[in-house]
């Protein structure tokens, strides 16, 4: 699934590419993509008004319209956003069609079907129709990520520490890949749960969170699969990842083969020399297969 960075890239190529052009048409080739509002209002609402400013929260895109609706994009695990030629023949996993002036088209492609868009009218807050949208914790460039912030909210919890960090309401935005990143850099093993940190290693976890979320920004996300931005180009933050995808490989650091393991249903990827486990669990405590 396209996190923050991935996100991030998507938002600002909105930015500097949708704004000003006025829709024409609106084709929507899978109803359930469409999660609110139901039937034809959806295109309707839309054809005719401009974007004026694209924002993100999280892993959510909101585009501004000059009649004052909010389209929200949610990309899930494949979605993509891909601004081409109206000319261009839709692929088999068009979804959506937005058709601009200029001859420009926004389609949204999304081969699992996962994705969803809404369109929230004038005068209606964006959480009445999005309603996760309040449950997200502070984005980690935010003065709210605060390293008390972070102390507090990890000082009681007993979840293992890859577990907490996937937690939208924890911070917004971070997911496998970018976890894995910075546990890495800050030596703590997946399996640690998070009550046993210290106050420098939440602190030290905390700056490498920002790190390795500013290096994908910067390498404009990570693309393993699916991910590509708006023009259809890879990210390119995987060729210098020192954990992720890297099962086998040996650390960037010491040697050691990266390994690999599924916990509560997803991998993480960990360097056994560079982060070990300080305190072994019981079974029952792992929660990993």
């Amino acid at each position: 699934m396209p996190e923050l960075p991935e996100v991030e890239t998507v938002r600002q190529d909105l930015q500097r590419l949708t704004l000003g052009p006025r829709i024409l048409a609106v084709e929507v080739l899978l109803a359930r993509t469409i999660a609110y509002p139901a039937g034809e209002m959806f295109g309707r609402s839309l054809i005719g008004t401009r974007f004026t400013q694209w924002q993100r929260r999280g892993k959510y895109l909101l585009g501004s319209l000059d009649s004052r609706a909010v389209l929200g994009v949610h990309l899930r695990m494949t979605g993509q956003l891909l601004w081409v030629q109206g000319s261009t023949p839709l692929s088999a996993h068009t979804r959506v069609r937005l058709a601009f002036e200029e001859g420009w088209d926004l389609r949204f492609v999304d081969q699992r079907t996962f994705g969803q868009m809404w369109l929230v009218p004038a005068g209606v807050e964006l959480e009445a129709v999005i309603p996760t949208l309040q449950t997200l914790g502070p984005e980690p460039f935010s003065p709210a990520f605060s390293e008390a912030y972070f102390q507090a909210a990890l000082q009681k919890s007993r979840r293992l520490i890859k577990t907490a960090l996937l937690d939208q309401s924890l911070v917004a935005g971070v997911g496998n890949i970018y976890a894995d990143e910075a546990l890495f850099l800050s030596g703590i093993h997946p399996l640690t749960p998070a009550v046993q940190l210290s106050d420098v290693a939440k602190a030290r976890l905390r700056e490498a969170l920002i790190e390795v979320l500013r290096a994908g920004l910067e390498q404009r996300g990570t693309t393993l699969r699916d991910y590509r931005d708006l023009r259809g180009l890879n990210g390119n933050y995987q060729g210098q990842a020192w954990v992720y995808g890297r099962e086998g490989d040996p650390c960037r650091l010491c040697g050691t083969p990266i390994q690999r393991m599924k916990l509560a249903g997803r991998s993480a990827h960990f360097c056994p020399h560079c982060q070990p486990l300080k305190t072994p669990l019981s079974p029952g405590e792992r929660g990993w297969g």
